[in-house]
């Protein structure tokens, strides 16, 4: 079970912070993931990390912007968003996969557990 937490309202050039709490069978996971949908948009990949080791991968449009992290013991993964864009509008989702290869990170498809989503609105 995947908890997420933190978005919010925030002006342009802000920051926020979001949180996803795993619970459950959390051993079995090697990769997390932020996903996002803006309105009327597909959902997209926006970073990923290997949960053993911590590689981080991001989707060009947030790198150097985005930092996404974990803490291993308390199992919770987290996404530092810097410099916000209107463009960053959407409704965020943590995911957790087993199994998975790298080539695969960014395919929504492939992970097997999904958070609630936590809706971060950027204003201009």
């Amino acid at each position: 079970q995947l908890q997420a937490c933190g978005g919010g309202l925030v002006q342009a050039g802000g920051s926020l912070r979001l949180s996803c709490a795993a619970s459950g069978r959390t051993g079995s996971m090697n990769y997390m993931a932020w996903f996002r949908q803006g309105p009327g948009k597909e959902r997209e990949f926006v970073a990923a990390i290997r949960w053993s080791g911590a590689h981080t991968y991001y989707t060009n449009s947030v790198e150097g912007r985005f930092t996404i992290s974990r803490d291993a013991v308390k199992t919770t993964l987290f996404l530092q968003m810097n410099d916000l864009r209107p463009e960053d509008t959407a409704a965020y989702y943590c995911a957790a996969g087993t199994g998975m290869i790298l080539s695969s990170i960014s395919d929504d498809h492939r992970y097997n557990w999904w958070g609630q989503g936590t809706l971060v609105t950027v204003s201009s």
